[in-house]
């Protein structure tokens, strides 16, 4: 009977913690991404401009977006990814070889492009 009592204690204390965490709904990171004006910034914010992401901002001379997300609608990974497809390198994945070619000419990073007017 003692056994039963302390067994049905126990089940209500781990139902009771299994119910009450909850993973935090706000997160920021750092990461490096390439890219090499302000054209760049803005194609860089645009692209992690999904649910799930509050801010996004890319400094053109340190090369760091910050980013502010829900960590229960993205994971970190989805944020590189997005930043990739639309043609910038991240530390994590790197842009295909056709959408680095999409960018305009002054945004080829990779061959040391720099932008003058703009």
């Amino acid at each position: 009977m003692r056994n039963k009592f302390i067994n049905a204690i126990l089940a209500i204390v781990i139902m009771v913690i299994g119910t009450a965490y909850k993973p935090p709904t706000k997160a920021t990171v750092y990461f490096k991404v390439s890219g090499t004006c302000e054209m760049c910034k803005e194609r860089i914010e645009h692209a992690l401009d999904v649910k799930g992401v509050k801010t996004a901002i890319w400094n053109v001379k340190s090369q760091q977006v910050m980013v502010i997300y829900n960590p229960r609608k993205l994971e970190e990974i989805q944020l590189h990814n997005l930043v990739a497809i639309a043609g910038h390198d991240t530390e994590k994945v790197k842009a295909s070889e056709q959408a680095y070619a999409d960018l305009p000419e002054c945004c080829l990073y990779r061959s040391g492009a720099k932008c003058t007017d703009h």
